[in-house]
């Protein structure tokens, strides 16, 4: 397997340029012929400026407006930034040593950029905040779900951590707030097929043999609202989400199941009642045993009077 060779382009304010590599076939005379039509929403006067600026860069050096196109080549650039709201809310370092970093990730900041949240995510901040360029995630975590989230400090452990976790040899544990149903019987395991469609925003349940497993559990109730214990076996996306609405006991905050509601994204407030609280696995690298818990509350539940108010 041919390695990705590395970016002549140093990392801006935490955030990897971007790297695009040229098809083998094409018809194209110069690269940035090629770009003008592979960036249809980069204005071709936009990138014709950046070209100038020698702020698209190819292995030898910087790419010009009569640089010829060569088939299987690579070329690097940074992305102009979108407009982000700053999100008010701390990243908490849970743990951090040599090779691991692990954090308490709060709502609304996504952990890896994408879309428009770029300069605003957990990846690019702590890259730039703690000094550590060559941080990479070994999971994600939804950026509307607060908790925990770990790092790879060292790039060559990175394979070793996302291994685990796609594996699905880390357990975790989650906390939900939801409304209590006296009728429903607890605990109990969910079983559904869970499907998302690429462009679709929300996943959904269809017949066909269950692809995820979730435990649920309640800790307590009070007030009409449960704090439930969420084991998940899987990992679909939006799996707790939908099972705890499958139940009629939907996560507060939800603005997508049951129902999907539009929600800006410099609206802070009501966050969803869903928290990432424990991580526990052998190390592959050290063979110790590791459990890491967050230490954040679920607004509903330590001040459910702001919740009534709303």
């Amino acid at each position: 397997m041919r390695r990705r060779p590395k970016a002549p382009l140093p990392q801006r304010n935490g955030l990897d340029p971007a790297r695009l590599r040229l098809p083998a076939e094409g018809e194209w005379v110069t690269v940035r012929d090629h770009l003008v039509e592979r960036l249809p929403r980069v204005a071709p006067e936009r990138i014709d400026m950046m070209l100038r600026e020698d702020r698209i860069m190819g292995l030898d050096g910087p790419i010009t407006v009569d640089t010829p196109y060569a088939p299987d080549s690579y070329v690097w650039f940074h992305r102009d930034l979108p407009v982000e709201v700053p999100v008010p809310f701390e990243i908490g370092i849970v743990h951090r040593d040599n090779d691991l970093l692990v954090v308490d990730k709060p709502h609304f900041l996504a952990t890896i950029p994408r879309g428009q949240h770029v300069m605003e995510t957990a990846l690019v901040k702590l890259r730039h905040d703690l000094g550590l360029p060559e941080l990479v995630p070994a999971h994600r975590l939804d950026r509307v779900t607060a908790g925990l989230v770990m790092f790879v400090v060292r790039p060559e452990l990175r394979g070793k951590y996302q291994t685990m976790f796609r594996d699905r040899l880390v357990h975790k544990e989650y906390e939900a707030i939801a409304g209590h149903d006296p009728g429903l019987v607890l605990p109990c395991t969910v079983r559904s097929h869970i499907v998302k469609e690429r462009g679709v925003i929300t996943a959904q349940e269809i017949d066909s043999p269950p692809n995820s497993e979730t435990l649920v559990e309640l800790a307590e109730h009070r007030g009409g609202l449960g704090r439930y214990r969420l084991v998940p076996r899987t990992g679909r996306t939006h799996q707790l989400r939908l099972h705890m609405s499958g139940l009629g006991v939907p996560i507060l905050g939800d603005d997508f199941y049951p129902v999907l509601t539009e929600k800006p994204l410099d609206d802070f407030t009501r966050p969803l009642q869903l928290l990432a609280k424990v991580l526990a696995f052998t190390d592959p690298v050290s063979g110790a045993a590791r459990r890491f818990e967050s230490k954040r509350e679920l607004s509903a539940w330590s001040r459910p009077g702001e919740w009534a108010a709303g």
